[in-house]
């Protein structure tokens, strides 16, 4: 039953997600070209709360928070470095998507020992 709650509250989330990202656009704080990019970092924000929610209360046989939190992180990191890469900072998008791979790499490590 709570994670049918879960489901709908992120559905919920994300249509809120794509509300922000167009009004953002149509604001005009963002081009029509980010508005992907806002969608990804915001989702991946709304991720990590999940990874929260569920390291509360883990359940068996569910995907755990350390995974969902690498997941969020790593939609982080996509859109940001879809940002950069769209404002011309191309070598700094590459160095950001990298350094949150190599973050969830090392925490993975240190998580098995």
């Amino acid at each position: 039953m709570a994670e049918s709650s879960r489901d709908l509250l992120s559905i919920g989330a994300f249509l809120i997600i794509i509300v922000v990202a167009i009004l953002l656009f149509a604001a005009g704080f963002i081009d029509w070209t980010l508005i992907i990019p806002v969608i990804l970092v915001l989702s991946g924000g709304w991720t990590l709360v999940l990874a929260g929610m569920r390291a509360s209360n883990p359940q068996k046989y569910e995907r755990g928070a350390f995974s969902t939190m690498g997941l969020g992180l790593l939609l982080i990191a996509v859109g940001g470095g879809w940002y950069l890469f769209s404002v011309n900072l191309a070598l700094y998008a590459v160095v950001l998507v990298l350094l949150a791979l190599a973050a969830i790499a090392i925490a993975a490590a240190l998580r098995r020992k």
